[in-house]
């Protein structure tokens, strides 16, 4: 019989793997190399990983979840939560913010412990996303987590449903070298909101917990005088470090926020450059923590926040630091029945650019950031109702529809001019007159100027108490 060349043997043998791959079973396939390498599942991949969350199990690149915690993601049932039955010494939550250890236990957390890109989706019904790349990570410029919402719903009742740890922080907290302009753009925490897709977060907080070894009894030992904080976390979306939040290529994707007490948080800065957000909070909408140090910049995408005040307070956003908006659309509508404002920062609001709406009872002062703004001081109450500003000629610039009870309104936008004289009105009654081009805030004259007309009055009317939370997939406070 003719001999085969050596090659020709080699090319059957690579025939048979090719054409009956399909019938070798799984063990075969794993003792041959030649089958292992042609396989598809085998070609380099994107880099991005992919998180599949479900109440049933959770998914990693179609594999399920390990509970290694040496992994990159792994899966353990150890959220971080206020904890019923402890006394003074453990922290500063009441009996309404505890939760027992088989409602924590019921959550799944899902750790992303290396840098690197993770595309979330599916739905999860008791459970947070929780992104800890170690306690060096905050000096580390590669420990970069970027999370991408795509078509993802996770409720947490314990505790935020998202939280970033430890991630690389771009900045300091040095109060004393601390400005407005700040550069988040190599921030560790990084979120993008999916073209086409629908994102809900639905979260909770942690009160103060104190670490053991840091509390001090006062002479009587009834109470603590000096303890370091452990754990807090007001927000349903949390981040302990600088945070971006940004929209797709096309800038069409929806991130709806629905949050017991705080909405959006960070512990540093925060930076919103698109998509469409929606928050509904029981306290404030946006919140950055860090006394005369935080920014919240807001760049571009559609942000509108209601706070539906569950918790009897709270301010559309409210920086401890500054606040600066260089562009996009902003609604903000604080509580209904606290002395709070649209928009609120301790160290200043610039208003460079963007289209604002702005409603409480409260206005901080305004800087001088280039873009007119108006605001309308009400001697009633407004909420529900069709309101227009018009210019001196009777031509009608915006139109609004505050939901929240409100007494002051603010209204920025490229389109003002500021040597006109602007009025709102509800039909054809007048509500209130504003000084063109006002830039101080409630009953404070613009530089070299008169107060604006009607001055700040107090609330009036009967105050009705908070409405329930705008459920999941509801409607975004109507600014038209």
């Amino acid at each position: 019989m003719r001999k085969l060349s050596v090659l020709a043997i080699l090319m059957i043998v690579l025939f048979v793997f090719t054409a009956c791959g399909n019938d070798i079973s799984e063990t075969e396939k794993s003792a041959t190399p030649t089958q292992v390498q042609v396989t598809e599942t085998q070609l380099p991949d994107d880099g991005v990983v992919d998180i599949s969350l479900s109440d049933k199990e959770i998914l990693v690149d179609g594999k399920t979840a390990e509970s290694d915690t040496s992994g990159a993601v792994y899966t353990a049932n150890d959220i971080v939560y206020y904890e019923e039955g402890k006394d003074f010494t453990y922290g500063e939550g009441t009996a309404e913010e505890a939760h027992s250890a088989k409602e924590a236990k019921a959550h799944t957390v899902v750790h992303i412990t290396k840098a690197g890109e993770y595309k979330l989706s599916g739905k999860l019904s008791k459970g947070q996303i929780a992104v800890d790349l170690g306690e060096d990570a905050k000096e580390n410029p590669d420990a970069v987590v970027t999370l991408v919402l795509n078509d993802v719903d996770i409720t947490c009742d314990v505790a935020p449903a998202i939280i970033f740890y430890n991630v690389y922080e771009c900045s300091n907290s040095d109060s004393e070298t601390a400005t407005k302009d700040v550069d988040t753009s190599k921030a560790g925490a990084n979120v993008i909101v999916a073209d086409e897709t629908e994102n809900t977060v639905n979260g909770s907080y942690v009160a103060k917990i104190y670490k053991p070894d840091s509390v001090v009894l006062s002479d009587n030992g009834n109470e603590v005088e000096d303890a370091s904080k452990l754990h807090k976390y007001d927000g349903a979306f949390y981040s302990k470090m600088s945070m971006n939040v940004n929209g797709g290529e096309k800038g069409t994707g929806v991130l709806t926020i629905n949050a017991e007490n705080e909405g959006l948080d960070s512990e540093v800065h925060l930076t919103i450059n698109g998509g469409n957000i929606n928050i509904y909070s029981g306290n404030d909408g946006i919140n950055t923590n860090e006394d005369g140090v935080s920014v919240a910049t807001i760049n571009g995408g559609n942000l509108n926040i209601k706070v539906t005040g569950e918790t009897g307070e709270g301010d559309g956003i409210d920086s401890n630091g500054w606040l600066v908006i260089n562009g996009g659309k902003l609604t903000a509508q604080a509580c209904s029945v606290s002395a709070d404002a649209g928009i609120d920062s301790d160290m200043g609001i610039h208003i460079n650019g963007g289209t604002v709406v702005a409603s409480g009872s409260m206005l901080d002062r305004i800087e001088d950031g280039g873009q007119t703004c108006v605001t309308f001081n009400l001697a009633q109450k407004q909420s529900g109702k069709k309101l227009s500003i018009k210019n001196s000629s009777g031509d009608v610039v915006a139109e609004l529809k505050p939901e929240n009870d409100c007494s002051v309104i603010l209204y920025s936008s490229s389109d003002l001019d500021s040597e006109e004289n602007y009025s709102l009105y509800n039909g054809d009654t007048l509500v209130a007159k504003s000084g063109s081009g006002f830039m101080g805030g409630p009953g404070m004259p613009p530089p070299g100027g008169e107060p604006p007309q009607g001055g700040m009055q107090p609330p009036q009317g009967d105050m009705e108490p908070p409405g329930g939370r705008v459920p999941p997939g509801g409607e975004p406070p109507h600014w038209n």
